[in-house]
This record gives C-alpha cells, structure tokens and sequence, in this order.
C-alpha cells in the first residue's frame, strides 16, 4: 500500500504537470519524458523497498514451518530471523542452503551459549548413538569423556576396552583428535569424531602431566561390562564398572553369591566408574543402607519454583551392617559420586583413593519433534547437603598412584583398602 500510494501520487503529478504545459502551448521533450518515467520508477521501488521492510522476517523465510514464536518481552527473536534472510537472499551459495542442518546449528549455539557441558542437543543421527551409548552396546573406543575447565577430558576408559588397553587413562586432556584441534568442541563433535565402525582407527593426542602424547585406537564393539567380584583372604572385592539398566540385575546377582559365601567385609570398587542411571544407585546403595534412607537430593537451585527432591534407597538393606570401604578416583563420576557420597553420609563409610571427578548435575533427555536434548535440571548434594559439582568427592584416605610407574598388576589403593577394611 505504501508503494502504490507514492505511485499513484506521482502520477497525479504528472497529468497536473502536462496539463499546465498545454495552457502555455508548450510540449514537454523526450528528456522531460525520460526525467518523469525514471521519477516513477525510482518512487515505486522506493515504496516497494520500504513496504518490505515493514514485513516480519519470518514470514520472508523459505525452507521452515513455525516460524513464529512467542518471544520473551526483553528478547527481539526477529533478529534470528533477520539473520536467517540475509543468508537465505545474499550468500553466494544460497541454492544449496541445507535448512535442516542450519537449525541444528542454531540450536547447538544456543545451547553452548548456555556454558554448561553437560546440556547437549542431539540430532537424530547422535540421539540414535546416545541411546546406544546407554543401552551399554556400541562401536568406539569404550571411554566416556567429559569437560573439565573447558578442556575434553577423558573420565574414564571402561574396562577391558580399546581405549584401556590402548593406555588412555582418567584425567588425559586430549588436545587433538586425528589432527584436529579439541579447542572450543563440544561434547556432540568430539564423540562424532572419536565414535566410528568396527575395525577403523582413531589418533588421539593428551596430555598428561604436561607430557603430549599420541594415541591410536582401534575401534570395535563395545560391551559395557558391568560388575565382577573375587574373593581376598576373606574379603569380598566387588568392582562396579557402570551404571547402567543391567546393574542392578547384575550386582544383585554378586551379592547374593557374597552373601553365600558368608563374607560381611566388602571393598567396593568405583574406580574409572562414570556413572549412569539414578535409578541403579538408588538399588545399589539399598544393599547397603537401611530402607528409605536418603540417597541423593536433587537441588534445583536458587530462583527455582520447584522444591528439591530427596531420592531414596530402594531395597532390603542386606549388608547394612557389613564392614565396607569405597574405592575411588578421578574417573568416578555422577552415579558413582551418588553412591560413594551416600554411604560416607549414612554409614560413615571411608572413601579411599582420589578426588573424584565431580560430575553432580542433573540431566534430564528431552525428546523433540527431531533428536533429543539433554538438558541439566538440578545438581547433586549429598545426604548431608554436599554438593558434588564440580568439587568432587575427597576421599578420607588419600593414596595416589601413578599407573606408569607401578609393575604390572600392582595396585596400592586396592592393597590399602583391603588394610583398612581388615582393620573395622
């Protein structure tokens, strides 16, 4: 409307102006034709103009449904679609413009904008990887990754895999993968590239107490293991590799051979254990501790609506007066930080080892209409209210060890915990 009223004006004009040269018995020129035809031109495309800019971008933009949105008073959400058009009108290779990928980019950028690690968008391609990741089968490497300080750190190789038996270890930085520089990935990038086909190989590059070094892997199909036991002299060794769905079933399945064989000191192993599911901890704690006690409380921080939410121990309490000590390092995390926290809190159960790595968020997976996003609701605290973010777990007996420097098969931190739980 804008553009038309300006033409019709300008035409107007015109005929008045023609009309005044016929009293004076004059006829106007070619260059008077030509002046007069540019002027209408120049003001239909100056109304054409702005009448565009008065149209919302979103309606401007091809290729995606449901643009609009509704958009927080403090928040200009056009500007995102402003930017879209641009792209869409002026960049050279605007024909070949893959819509769909330009989404997931905008949504992972605003995601990392977040500065939080552990919420993550998924497209379909690595939400299908996920749910293999925690259905505890997949091809890789076998180690969960994290970041610490914003720099991708390995938590811990899981045990009997490529990555072990490769000599990745809790606490490598790794600063390359095939080459490619590690600085500002995301969690989502990193595993794409580590992650691949059975058979096929990948060169990491870490450093370790300042030392670089590069290692190469070869890929296959992971079985995440879940539990083993043994028994020392009297003494049943349990190691938990994992939480995931089978643990439960699993560990059950271990302590009631413990329980046969009549043994009621334990050492329970969560070294290089990254965790997994609340769930399994909530179980695996319930072997231990009285029925209904307080496992975990999510805190949902400051400014929240909702009220934190205690989560407690599921099971018979077996072993609740058992003499049990705690094995963990920097490759404990989440889960394993649940369990080690809760048995401190509640039994008084010492924590042998290392600082654990200190991954006490909450996440929780989100399905959208396309892929899935993990996003971090709430953080960890302890019984006793001690947060796990971050921080990390100090162990009450530290013993440091250096698996580079040891002989093959020594293990001074499981040597110190069989000490200590001989000596309750």
């Amino acid at each position: 409307m804008v553009g038309l009223n300006i033409l019709c004006y300008t035409r107007l004009y015109y005929l008045e102006r023609t009309y005044f040269l016929k009293d004076f018995n004059l006829r106007p020129n070619a260059a008077a034709f030509v002046a007069v035809a540019a002027l209408i031109l120049l003001a239909f495309w100056g109304g054409y103009s702005y009448g565009k800019t008065q149209i919302p971008s979103e309606f401007l933009i091809e290729g995606v449904t449901n643009q609009r949105v509704g958009q927080p008073e403090d928040v200009d959400f056009s500007l995102f679609w402003d930017a879209w058009r641009v792209i869409q009108e002026e960049y050279v290779g605007s024909d070949n413009l893959d819509h769909e990928a330009m989404l997931y980019g905008a949504i992972e950028g605003m995601v990392k904008a977040i500065g939080d690690p552990y919420t993550t968008f998924f497209p379909p391609e690595e939400e299908k990887l996920f749910r293999e990741d925690i259905s505890g089968s997949f091809e890789g490497i076998g180690a969960e990754i994290g970041l610490r300080d914003d720099i991708l750190t390995i938590i811990a190789p899981l045990e009997g895999s490529p990555a072990q038996k490769a000599g990745l270890r809790a606490g490598d930085r790794v600063v390359a993968i095939d080459g490619k520089s590690t600085q500002d990935m995301n969690l989502n990038e990193a595993v794409r590239l580590i992650r691949g086909e059975q058979g096929t190989s990948v060169v990491l590059s870490v450093v370790r107490d300042g030392e670089a070094e590069e290692i190469t892997i070869v890929r296959d199909t992971i079985q995440v293991p879940v539990a083993s036991w043994e028994n020392r002299d009297g003494v049943a060794y349990v190691r938990l590799f994992s939480f995931s769905a089978r643990s439960p079933e699993e560990f059950a399945r271990i302590m009631q051979e413990v329980e046969r064989a009549g043994l009621d000191r334990i050492v329970l192993d969560l070294r290089n254990n990254p965790g997994g599911f609340l769930e399994a901890s909530q179980r695996i704690v319930g072997w231990f501790v009285s029925p209904g006690e307080v496992v975990v409380i999510e805190d949902f921080g400051e400014g929240s609506q909702e009220e934190d939410q205690e989560y407690r121990a599921v099971g018979s309490g077996v072993f609740k007066d058992a003499k049990i000590v705690v094995l963990i390092n920097e490759g404990s995390a989440s889960a394993s930080e649940i369990a080690a926290g809760a048995l401190r809190d509640i039994n008084g159960t010492l924590l042998i080892g290392e600082k654990s790595f200190g991954k006490g968020s909450v996440q929780q997976l989100e399905n959208l209409r396309k892929g899935a996003l993990k996003v971090t609701v709430a953080r960890w605290l302890t019984p006793k209210g001690t947060s796990i973010s971050e921080e990390g777990l100090i162990p009450d007996v530290v013993v440091e060890m250096d698996e580079g420097e040891l002989p093959e098969g020594e293990d001074p931190q499981l040597q110190r915990a069989l000490e200590v739980v001989g000596g309750l």
